[in-house]
């Protein structure tokens, strides 16, 4: 099994690019040489016999990939601190990850308020004195092994409380090695990681295969919709990876004639819709390959060329839709001529490693939480799905994102993908609020491309032959935007607590036994 000390080591003499980011430029031998200075920094830093933890609370720079190589040299482990956490959570963060130095710069050191923990800033006087007094160190001679915690990632955080999942060597080294070879990425590609790199999409899917391969790495400092084409030309990216709703910014920009004049070749990642992975790869010219993953990494689902439109396509073994009741496999899911749900909630369970954990390490520190995931000896990955009678899974949301209209079950996610087949309909949340009897409303928040009226609103949805009576919203609100993680997933839970009366944008209302909407405000 490698390593990520393994696969830096052969880097080691390395002379083709390694790293760039804006005008620098680094070969794959001067990034292995400056993590070997960062490692051993952090080796000075770190107080002896505690947890050899540091907090790095930066964008996509040069020090957060000098800092993560050295880690992964020296045995140890970075932290990775987001940035869009404020106050308390922040503090907890840190507290929960058992830090011992937190390394940032000035645009975001004010975040960490009073704190007794050392505090660098890469941007600073004293840090560049620590890197010149360790110019020219070795590499550390560290006790590295597949199972060696590299890394701490949280959790987005959108139905809970964010967690500290372990992140081991193995962990990158071997999807990294694996999606290099799957993709045929070499020396000669270039790949371009613009997603947070405190976060595990950024590492094992795009600093993970660059550094199996020996693929140049672009950093962009952090994501944006209109700096992407112009960052893919300059640095000649050919690969890139995602998570989220970055697709969808990317094609909201003002499409021009020669987009697709570019080097850019393939793109993978999670989360994206079938209508922006099509038109993406339409209108860039690469091929875009989406899969289903989660930050523990312990359940995947791969797309397949025959998958039906909607799915998010055959699990690999081992992974089963499962009651999370009786823990048995849930009935095929039956559909209606019109391709109507017939059972949801008989068909719809929870996606789960039925062989175990997987890649899943556990949570640093949290063994509640660990044991939530872990049940039966299996791992329960909190998402909801159904699965066809061909073995193809549909998304059907988190376990919070299951409501209860008027006594039946109904899936957040399907609706979503209805809402979505409206041209003008950029990006869609459904979710819960609560009926003013018993139970639960249907609430979706939209952001629109170009205006929609309600009675132009209303005739699409009763032109959907799929979309249940039940699944009409009660409530809609257009807005200009969605409250996100730094990751782009939507916060559902700040959605449902706004409910239909806070919150801003227009809201528009059906009555309860109509189908026509009204502007409330």
């Amino acid at each position: 099994m490698p390593t990520v000390r393994d696969q830096l080591l052969a880097r080691a003499d390395d002379p083709s690019p390694g790293l760039l980011f804006e005008d620098e430029a680094w070969t794959w031998a001067e990034v292995v040489r400056e993590s070997c200075v960062r490692s051993a920094v952090l080796g000075a830093l770190l107080p002896p016999g505690e947890p050899p933890h540091v907090g790095v609370l930066l964008d996509n720079v040069p020090d957060f990939a000098f800092l993560l190589g050295g880690a992964a040299l020296g045995g140890q482990v970075v932290v990775g601190l987001n940035p869009t956490r404020r106050g308390a959570a922040l503090a907890a963060d840190i507290a929960r990850a058992d830090v011992r130095v937190v390394v940032t710069d000035t645009t975001y050191a004010g975040l960490l308020g009073d704190t007794d923990l050392p505090v660098l800033l890469v941007d600073g006087p004293e840090w560049a004195a620590l890197l010149d007094s360790h110019a020219g160190a070795p590499v550390p001679l560290a006790p590295v092994g597949p199972d060696t915690l590299m890394m701490l990632v949280f959790t987005s955080g959108t139905s809970g409380e964010p967690k500290a999942v372990n992140v081991t060597q193995a962990k990158v080294a071997h999807p990294g090695q694996f999606l290099s070879e799957r993709f045929g990425l070499g020396p000669a590609d270039v790949a371009y990681v613009s997603m947070p790199m405190f976060h595990s999409n950024a590492i094992m899917a795009g600093w993970g295969p660059a550094l199996a391969s020996g693929a140049a790495i672009a950093l962009a400092r952090r994501f944006s919709a209109s700096g992407f084409l112009p960052d893919v030309r300059r640095y000649g990216a050919t690969y890139a990876n995602y998570v989220g709703k970055p697709l969808t910014y990317v094609m909201a920009t003002s499409e021009q004639p020669d987009d697709a004049h570019n080097p850019l070749r393939l793109v993978f990642g999670n989360e994206a819709n079938d209508r922006d992975i099509d038109g993406f790869a339409r209108r860039f010219g690469c091929t875009v390959v989406d899969s289903y993953s989660s930050t523990e990494n312990a359940v995947i689902v791969q797309r397949v060329p025959e998958m039906p439109a909607g799915s998010l396509g055959r699990p690999v073994e081992g992974v089963q839709v499962l009651d999370p009741v009786t823990m048995e496999e849930t009935p095929d899911a039956e559909f209606g001529r019109d391709g109507v749900l017939l059972n949801a909630a008989e068909a719809t369970g929870e996606l789960v490693n039925t062989a175990g954990a997987g890649a899943f390490a556990g949570y640093y520190n949290d063994p509640d939480a660990e044991a939530e995931r872990m049940r039966g000896g299996m791992y329960w990955s909190g998402d909801l799905a159904y699965r066809d009678a061909d073995g193809f899974v549909y998304f059907a949301g988190r376990t919070a994102d299951w409501l209860r209209v008027d006594g039946e079950n109904l899936a957040a996610a399907p609706v979503e993908r209805i809402l979505l087949r409206h041209p003008a309909i950029a990006e869609a949340a459904v979710y819960a609020v609560p009926d003013e009897s018993v139970g639960d409303q249907v609430m979706a928040a939209l952001v629109l491309r170009e205006p929609v009226d309600p009675a132009g609103f209303e005739g699409f949805l009763a032109a959907q032959p799929d979309l249940s009576p039940k699944a009409w919203p009660r409530y809609v609100r257009l807005a200009d935007t969605l409250p996100r993680t730094a990751t782009n997933k939507v916060l559902k839970r700040e959605l449902s607590a706004q409910g239909p009366v806070a919150g801003g944008g227009t809201l528009w209302v059906r009555d309860t036994r109509g189908t026509a909407y009204a502007p409330e405000r």
